[in-house]
């Protein structure tokens, strides 16, 4: 089976649209972050991450045209998105000046001319760069480091811009590549993992801070070493004497004190929930989990966590999920667990709204890392576990007090055994992480919870909490861990990686439509599963298709946030092309039971009435899908 998005005609070259400034300004603010991104992606990577992330900003901003411009002659599948035209202009202008910044040699370094104006843009003191993210992320930005601007451009264009090759080849063209055909095969050297181009690891639009060469600084401004002098006395009044390490660790030196301060930084002021609380609180959530570890009385390890926690020195690796702050505490925090896990102190604190966790080597502060996950409104399940370590591929939690055992469940086999997990005083044993294992997805295993609020299943996304997995109707979606939410889950749990890192709340798995398949082929199933994260938007949305023969769901479209699949609009429509064992191509598509009709235009031309459609297609077709709701709302499919 063959998946394509759906899109509408080409249009004709004769009809280009004209851009005015105030449309170019409306498509920049609605997809900044997409024209950033692939900025970022296209830039040479010789200057460095953080004049990158600058440079990418810089230029996006200045691609506004300064009066009426005509959109390039570009076909509607390589419109951008609803064939704006104004996203369209945006996009080639930032390619451009993305191309002509790789210009100065064949390997794309940052050399010569440069597109950019010299003292602009500028952030004293900081530098800015994305999260980072994990193996194969790092693997895939050595690769583009190594491409020319071209290559790079065409491979970005496939993979974040999904075009088609014919596309691709008049995209570069109009951006003034001179040998596009070139760039598309040398492209085709590249291992297709365009799902990681959608990761944190190359979102410009969300960063780290952190000092510049505070040394080099020094020697250069006089303001800077009478600061170094301030610093050098503020470190003679805070260190421990004799030498070694301060009272607080890897934190950075105190600038000012005040009562809260120094309130949120006492470690003989933090809450610690009663043992039995959980047993006749009214809601289950972490504010009733009680301190556990073997460390919960050792007051340096926890003045540690708290001072770096405030004040995060250089050297601490600093992580937060999307939409998460990073700032000290308001006030004193509740301790979860301090103990020695796997080689390491760690520490984890809940303010009320945050998780944090402070990790460092049994030997030293140096290495220290600091995570940070939002929280809030968790109940229940989805507070029931949160990471405590990440080693050797495996990855270990400490569970709510509720919990009474704990299983490996593979979601690609619903019908094997949940092999237990070993539980002391709230942590599990090892788990193989499904997020970082490597090559084929072969297997997906999550983490089967039983308490006193039944059996969940969750999935490590990479971050502090796992994600809670449902499936059913978004109006009442319910737990995975019963036989059918497993097999529900089985033929789309390797999709999940593509939301990995995202702030992810919870997951719901949805089979909004059967559809018999032309030929007497067998049957489809349709599935919507739906990433809801924990600030509330940018839900990713995966509409899934798995026809017979077939191990795994293949994806047919995807959303980001939209409203489909969603508790406010349970409603989706989407369409894929299908090869039948005969030969011949179909466009299907299929819609909720709240579909009436569905209408195809562009390359196919169909109507149907319900919820399916089936029509033969050409290969290649490429078609614009429209739905009718039995209430006579408006349908639009994803794409």
């Amino acid at each position: 089976m063959q998946s394509q998005d759906v899109a509408p005609r080409r249009p004709s070259s004769s009809s280009r649209p004209v851009v005015d400034v105030e449309q170019a300004e409306a498509a920049l603010v609605e997809h900044y972050p997409r024209l950033v991104r692939l900025a970022y992606l296209v830039l040479p990577p010789g200057a460095g991450r953080s004049r990158r992330v600058l440079a990418a900003h810089s230029l996006v901003q200045r691609a506004l045209p300064r009066g009426r411009s005509s959109a390039p002659a570009i076909p509607a599948q390589a419109a951008g998105h609803d064939g704006d035209p104004g996203y369209t202009y945006l996009r080639l202008q930032v390619l451009r000046t993305a191309l002509e910044a790789g210009r100065a040699n064949g390997r794309g370094r940052w050399r010569g001319r440069r597109p950019l104006p010299p003292l602009l843009p500028q952030v004293w003191g900081l530098r800015l760069v994305p999260r980072s993210g994990g193996t194969d992320e790092l693997a895939l930005d050595r690769q583009l480091a190594s491409l020319t601007a071209p290559v790079r451009a065409a491979y970005v264009l496939r993979g974040l811009e999904r075009l088609p090759d014919a596309a691709v080849r008049q995209v570069l063209s109009a951006a003034g590549v001179a040998d596009p055909g070139a760039a598309l095969r040398e492209a085709d050297r590249l291992p297709a993992r365009h799902a990681l181009l959608d990761s944190p690891e190359f979102d410009p639009c969300s960063l780290q801070a952190r000092p510049t060469d505070l040394v080099r600084r020094r020697q250069h401004t006089r303001a800077a070493l009478a600061a170094a002098a301030a610093l050098a006395v503020c470190g003679a009044l805070v260190a421990l004497p004799g030498g070694g390490w301060g009272p607080d660790g890897a934190a950075a030196p105190a600038y000012a004190r005040n009562p809260s301060a120094e309130a949120a930084l006492d470690p003989a002021r933090l809450t610690r929930a009663d043992p039995a609380a959980w047993r006749t609180s009214s809601r289950l959530d972490f504010s009733v989990w009680p301190a556990r570890g073997n460390l919960t009385g050792d007051a340096a390890l926890l003045r540690r966590a708290l001072a770096v926690w405030a004040r995060p020195g250089g050297s601490v690796r600093v992580s937060a999920t999307p939409g998460t702050a990073s700032g000290g505490p308001a006030g004193p925090p509740q301790l979860l667990f301090a103990g020695d896990v796997d080689g390491a102190h760690v520490v984890i604190l809940y303010d009320g709204l945050r998780i944090a966790r402070y990790a460092e080597p049994k030997d030293s502060t140096a290495g220290a890392a600091l995570d940070f996950a939002r929280v809030d409104g968790a109940s229940g399940a989805e507070a029931s576990a949160v990471v405590l370590d990440r080693s050797d591929g495996n990855v270990r939690y400490l569970t709510a007090p509720w919990v009474r055992g704990a299983a490996q469940r593979d979601l690609l086999k619903p019908a094997s055994a949940a092999p237990a997990l070993a539980l002391a005083d709230g942590v599990t044993g090892p788990l193989a992480s499904a997020v970082q294992q490597t090559g084929a997805c072969t297997s997906w295993r999550g983490l089967q919870l039983t308490g006193d609020d039944g059996t969940q299943v969750l999935s490590d996304l990479g971050e502090l909490v796992p994600a809670l997995l449902t499936t059913g109707r978004p109006t009442a979606p319910h737990g995975a861990a019963g036989a059918a939410g497993l097999r529900a889950w089985a033929p789309f749990a390797c999709s999940l990686g593509a939301v990995r890192g995202q702030g992810v709340r919870s997951v719901n798995a949805w089979r909004f439509a059967e559809q018999p398949l032309p030929g007497a082929s067998g049957t489809a199933a349709w599935a919507c599963t739906r990433a809801e994260t924990w600030r509330g938007g940018d839900p990713r949305v995966l509409a899934q298709v798995r026809v017979p023969g077939g191990t795994y769901g293949a994806v047919a479209a995807k959303g980001e946030d939209v409203p489909a699949c969603g508790a406010r609009d349970p409603h989706v429509l989407a369409g894929v092309l299908w090869k039948s064992r005969a030969g011949t191509w179909y466009l299907l598509a299929a819609g909720g039971k709240g579909t009436a009709s569905i209408t195809a235009t562009g390359g196919v031309t169909a109507s149907a009435q319900g919820n399916l459609l089936a029509v033969r297609a050409k290969q290649g077709a490429r078609a614009e899908l429209k739905g009718t709701l039995a209430n006579g709302g408006s349908l639009t499919a994803l794409h």
